[in-house]
Parts: C-alpha cells; structure tokens; sequence
C-alpha cells in the first residue's frame, strides 16, 4: 500500500515542501530502500525508525518498502523525516488510516523509544505550512512552541509516536500550542550589561551612540586595556528594542541554524555575535555543502563584534564588502543558491599598530614602521570606507581608572537613541529604509541637503582627509543621525563638523 505525508526541507531560512512516499507489501528481501537525495542522517532513520516502532507497540513492515522522499532533486539532510517516514510506514502497513494525513506539515527526529526530539527551522515550517493552507503541524514540543510565533497557523505538540498516532486517530486529542508571547515592555537589557560601568571614554561614548542612533558601522582604535571590547558588548543594551517582524527574522535565521533549540536567542533581544578572527570565510559569510547562515546572517538585526580585525583573514574581511552595502548576501553552491538577510551593525576594534601602543604616552611602541605599514594594510582601503565611524579610543588615565563615580547609565542613552530612531522612523514611513545608514542615494539627496556655505567646507574636508566619494555619503548620513540626536530638522555646522570627524582617522593611521 502506498502513503504520502507532507513535511518540508530547509533551504537557507525557508522550507520547501517535501513528500514522504513510502510504499510497503512490495515482493522481495524484506529490507528498507531510501531514495531521493538523504543525506547520512536520513539515512540513518531506518534503524530510529524501526527501534521507535518496536518500542512504541507498533509492528514494523516484513516485506520490502521503498522510500522516498520527493522532489528527488532536491537534498535533504537532517534527522526531519524521522516522524513522517514512521507515521508513513504505519498507515502504507495499514495501522493508521491515511485519510487524514495530508492535512498536515509533519517533522520531528524520534528517539529509540518512539519519544519525539526538537527539529531546527520550525518557524520556516509554519510560514510554509500557513502558505500552502494546511491544517496545522506536528512537531515535538520544543519545535511547536517556536512554531507557534507564527499566527494563523494551529501547531500541535506530539511527545511521542503513540502521541502522534492516537491524535490522528482522534483517540487523544491535543490542544494547540499557544505561543508564549513577552511583554515588550518588560525586555530586559541587563544581559548586554551597563555604560555606567565603564570608565572615562566621553568621546567613544558619544560617537558609539551616534553609531546606534542611526545604524552606522563603526570602528575603535586604540591600545589594549581602553575598553574597546567592554564598551562594543555594551551596545545591545542601547539599540531600540526589536520590533515583532525583526524579532521573527532573527529566530527564524536562529532556528534555521539551530540555535534556538539550546535557548542561545532569547525573544525581545538583539543578537550579539562575536566570531573569533581565525574563523573561516564560510564560517562568517555562510554556506556548505547545504548552504545555510554563517556569522553575519546571525548577527542580522543585531551586533557583529570584530574583535582585533587586522587578525582576521584578508578573504574573510573582503568578503564583507557586499554585505555591508545591501545587507543581504547570496551563496551559490552546487546544492543550490539562496540569498540570506544579514542588515547588521559592524562594531570593529584594533590596535592602532602590532604592539598596541603607538601613541602611548606611558608606553614605548616597539614596532618598526614597516610592521605598522603591514598591519594597517591588512584592511583595504574599500573596507574603511564602508565604515562609518573611526573613532580614537585612547588608554584610560589612571585618574579615570580610580574614579568611583558612575556614567551615564545605558537606559539614559537608550532613550535618546529611541528618539532618534522615532525621527527617522516618520521620516522614511512607508520605504524599505529603517535608518539612516540604509538612506539610498535619492534619499541623501533629500533629507541630507546642506546650504552653499556647509557643502564648502565639506569640500574641504573631503580633499585634505582625501576621502573617497563613498566616503562623503557616509559624513552626510553620520551627519543627518547628529543632527536627529540634537532634534534638528536641518543638518548644522555641528553637525557636519562631528561627522567630519569620524572620518578623520582612517587617512590618518592607514595611508
């Protein structure tokens, strides 16, 4: 007898959908074939399968049965298939009635004892099961909770095969999985810790949280111990909270890599990711055999630390390049192309030369100018220019050092950054664009006009600093997010005069 049962595949963060054929009572050895592109872990389902069967009170089949899984070009790989491909061979073995399972998106990995474990990509499940207009879907618990942030889709929690089967029967019903929604006035920021705990830095401080206020990529340089890294594991704390769409967006990225299963991403947060600098250029970019998201996809919606960036691979810091301009990045591999979303900030830090203390006035730098030329130019010159703000983060005094008195708290600095985001938020109503960083070029044009006497002395600026013309569309956009910060409608000397300044540093230390 032959069953079909619906269950999907995951292709980057989206699920196709994908049909559990499975044919038993055939004439020969009695044996399981699977066919249709498994990898080692569906191939592996025969033995979970045929254990979960045994143990859960079911009889596996005797004859030959023949899987597969359709459509055959596409590959699947994951240990999805292990609930369809059981519930499959029960009603092809006539000990569930099929009448009622193509209802149903179905996935879920069984362990030997028929109980269900958690699958990644739930949420890609439910969009396509939403999509396609069917009933509900079966998932194991941790997974039909994730599903269930999905509205307008019924998820029900199965445990268990008998679980599984007895619902379709209609002997045990399960009620829907209701989604655990936060109060998104309660969002913690407490795990991003606390800028009244940093020491001196006034300047960084302040050009940090002009990077937050309108999304731009920023750059610190300065010796070891300034607290470059101790204020970047900061910013979370200060971005706007995320809204229900963006929240959506980073779990599914998450869940499709995974990492929601081991409660890494908690809902109402920004992802913090900080890969280290011998990581690999698939590891950052993404990719694989199956393409799937690396460090800037996780990081979208969020915080990309890069920690010491002349350390990290030349290939592995060019490759961000595209990343940078369109926020979204396209991988292309045998096993297919997907394009993944990865809008995220880039926080930067170095060392102003391979010691870390050019320019130190308590310590000697020890490096000749031929190691400070090579490892400036460890980052090209097209990089710089996609950052916006290069800012000194000098070693602290120890006058600053000994002081007991607080800064500013991260929740004083979070409500100016809001307010400039609300600005920004009517101002771009009804585009794609959500900050200023993202402005196109018709929009720089428009929010970002300067009078005669400013366009002046940005000329100026542009040919003594030697500033590229990228370069002069970032002043102005640092310079429209100074001006938001200030509630000003016109960008004003000031204003211009800041952002200039942020580009200051990269002519200066790099060429």
């Amino acid at each position: 007898m032959l069953a079909t049962i619906p269950s999907a595949a995951l292709n980057g963060i989206d699920a196709e959908l994908v049909f559990v054929e499975v044919n038993a009572g055939e004439a020969g050895e009695p044996k399981l074939i699977l066919v249709g592109l498994p990898d080692a872990a569906v191939k592996e389902s025969d033995d979970r399968v045929f254990s979960a069967l045994s143990n859960s009170g079911f009889r596996p089949p005797r004859t030959r049965t023949t899987i597969n899984l359709a459509p055959g070009h596409l590959r699947k790989e994951g240990p999805f298939y292990d609930l369809p491909i059981a519930l499959g061979i029960l009603a092809a073995t006539e000990q569930l009635k099929a009448d009622s399972l193509s209802d149903w998106l179905i996935a879920g990995e069984l362990s030997l004892s028929g109980a269900t474990r958690p699958v990644r990509g739930a949420l890609a499940m439910a969009r396509l099961a939403r999509k396609l207009g069917k009933r509900g879907l079966l998932l194991p618990p941790v997974s039909a909770q994730e599903a269930a942030n999905v509205e307008g889709v019924t998820v029900h929690a199965v445990p268990s095969l008998d679980a599984a089967v007895r619902f379709l029967t209609g002997e045990r019903p399960l009620p829907p999985v209701v989604a655990e929604r936060h109060n998104r006035n309660t969002v913690s920021f407490a795990s991003a810790g606390d800028f009244s705990e940093v020491k001196g830095q006034h300047a960084l401080r302040r050009a940090i949280e002009v990077a937050v206020a309108g999304g731009h990529n920023v750059m610190m340089i300065g010796p070891p111990g300034a607290g470059k890294s101790m204020i970047a594991k900061r910013v979370p704390g200060i971005m706007p909270a995320p809204t229900i769409d963006e929240e959506l967006e980073i779990v599914s990225i998450h869940s499709a890599a995974g990492r929601t299963l081991s409660g890494e991403l908690s809902w109402g947060t920004r992802p913090f990711r900080s890969p280290h600098h011998t990581i690999s250029d698939v590891g950052l970019l993404g990719g694989g055999a199956i393409p799937g998201p690396g460090e800037i996809s996780l990081a979208h919606h969020g915080v990309l630390f890069l920690d010491e960036l002349p350390e990290f691979k030349r290939s592995a810091l060019e490759v961000l390049r595209q990343p940078l301009e369109d926020g979204t990045v396209t991988i292309s591999r045998s096993a297919g192309k997907i394009t993944l979303p990865c809008a995220f900030m880039l926080v930067a830090a170095m060392n102003p030369c391979p010691c870390g203390y050019l320019g130190d006035t308590r310590r000697e730098c020890r490096c000749s100018p031929t190691q400070i030329q090579r490892y400036r130019s460890r980052i090209s010159g097209p990089l710089l220019d996609r950052i916006d703000i290069h800012v000194d983060a000098p070693a602290l005094t120890l006058t600053e050092l000994r002081s007991s008195q607080p800064g500013e708290d991260s929740a004083t600095i979070r409500n100016r950054v809001e307010s400039a985001r609300a600005r920004q938020h009517e101002r771009y109503h009804g585009t794609k664009t959500v900050a200023n960083a993202r402005m196109t070029h018709a929009q720089i044009a428009k929010h970002c006009a300067i009078d005669p006497a400013l366009g002046d002395l940005l000329q100026r600026a542009m040919e003594q600093l030697n500033l590229s013309a990228r370069a002069y569309d970032r002043v102005l956009k640092v310079a429209r997010t100074i001006a938001d910060l200030a509630g000003s409608d016109r960008i004003e000397s000031p204003h211009l005069l800041e952002a200039i300044q942020y580009r200051s540093l990269d002519r200066a230390l790099f060429f």
